[in-house]
């Protein structure tokens, strides 16, 4: 049974894609675009979850949501392809960055997002949010100077989660070359052909 990827344009899901085409799993892309205005996903998706929100991906007769549970689901399904190292350390790492990428990572550049909406009320917050995702910047470029990928060395299903929050601090969150292994690690990551043919797939984004 083919796998339904409902797929919002410079979202979440298209972590999915990418790794749906590591994985060499035959798919389906149901695209849904942002309102220009508000960057919101249209209304159609709350027929697929009530949450509207994207990604939401149909397999094996279920219809999961949540980027992290749904990686997990698809890592258990290729026995363990791209799953946690079989050292003790690289796997805590990997379940470490699998979770940390939208629990710690994502919220102060959402924070960012939005206080860049609010114009000059929201100037006031800035640094303060700033400098919290500069905290964790210094910690991931750390982390990347003493191993080639996140969980040890070899590549990941924690690489494909870390792409996404580390592409919008590239957009919105200062990420530039001051911090050079995260650069490195984000230019290997999209030189992959599963990640280019991802992008085929799920047509333009803004992060690449």
């Amino acid at each position: 049974m083919t796998i339904i990827v409902h797929h919002l344009n410079n979202s979440r899901s298209q972590r999915i894609l990418w790794m749906l085409e590591e994985l060499g799993e035959p798919y389906e892309v149901r695209r849904y675009e942002r309102d220009r205005k508000t960057m919101r996903a249209p209304a159609s998706l709350r027929a697929i979850h009530p949450l509207g929100r994207s990604p939401v991906v149909e397999v094996d007769g279920h219809r999961l949501i949540e980027t992290g549970a749904i990686m997990d689901y698809l890592v258990g399904r290729a026995a363990n392809r791209f799953g946690p190292p079989t050292d003790a350390d690289g796997a805590i790492r990997y379940r470490q960055f699998l979770h940390y990428a939208e629990g710690s990572l994502m919220p102060p550049l959402l924070a960012l997002l939005i206080i860049g909406k609010l114009g000059l009320l929201g100037r006031p917050a800035r640094p303060t949010v700033q400098g919290m995702l500069d905290d964790h910047l210094d910690w991931i470029e750390g982390e990347l100077a003493s191993r080639p990928y996140f969980a040890g060395d070899a590549f990941t299903a924690a690489d494909m989660m870390m792409s996404f929050p580390l592409e919008a601090a590239c957009s919105r969150g200062g990420l530039n070359d001051s911090r050079p292994n995260i650069l490195r690690w984000l230019s290997e990551m999209h030189a992959r052909p599963a990640y280019q043919a991802a992008l085929q797939a799920g047509g333009p984004y803004a992060y690449a």
